[in-house]
């Protein structure tokens, strides 16, 4: 098992269920089978840019951000915090929240971890790390399919090329990459994974 894989499942363990775990913030505007529009509250996220082949860079991605929610950050104290909650003298822990995101940025991969909704951007502790960076995303309107399975890059393309047919049946004006979401770990049985692609889309008129 990579080592990547063995700290997730730490922060989750530390922390109590995965079904515990804070996801980001929506509204179903739409739905039909798989397929959804949703309307997302702006969030904040830990985003690290990795260059590499799209089965490779979330291992390394997953590294540098699971180092930091685990308190690889400069703020020096303990913080009671929601559920799962992780804590230590040393140094402040990060709740592990969902999903973990993927999207192409020009020649690498942008590799996000959704932060705790009681954070603001000044709240948080700075990373140690300058390949990390803290961002705000603002409101936006995605469609999605959901489906489950395994992480590969072939199944990744064929519910991409169904969630753009989709995007088009309905005349929406997509733009941006699409977003690779993932909200289980990889100890999660590969049938019972729930994984999503993400399209932005332009706020449909009606």
């Amino acid at each position: 098992m990579h080592r990547v894989s063995l700290l997730i499942i730490l922060v989750l363990v530390e922390g109590g269920s995965a079904m515990a775990i804070e996801k980001a913030k929506y509204r179903v505007v739409e739905s039909e089978g798989d397929f959804e529009l949703r309307s997302y509250d702006a969030s904040i996220v830990a985003e690290t840019l990795v260059e590499g082949d799209f089965d490779k860079v979330a291992n390394e991605g997953f590294r540098r951000l699971v180092a930091y929610i685990n308190g690889k950050n400069r703020k020096k104290q303990s913080i009671a915090m929601t559920a799962p909650v992780t804590q230590e003298a040393r140094s402040e822990k990060i709740s592990m929240t969902a999903p973990v995101g993927q999207e192409r940025v020009g020649g690498s991969w942008r590799i996000t971890f959704l932060m705790p909704s009681r954070y603001r951007l000044e709240t948080l502790p700075e990373p140690l790390d300058e390949r990390i960076a803290l961002t705000e995303v603002p409101g936006r309107w995605m469609a999605v399919v959901r489906y489950s399975g395994t992480w590969s890059q072939k199944r990744y393309e064929e519910k991409r090329a169904l969630l753009m047919g989709w995007i088009r049946s309905r005349g929406w004006s997509s733009f941006g990459s699409p977003v690779w979401a993932r909200y289980d770990p990889p100890f999660m049985p590969w049938f019972l994974r729930r994984n999503e692609i993400q399209v932005a889309v332009e706020e449909p008129s009606s």
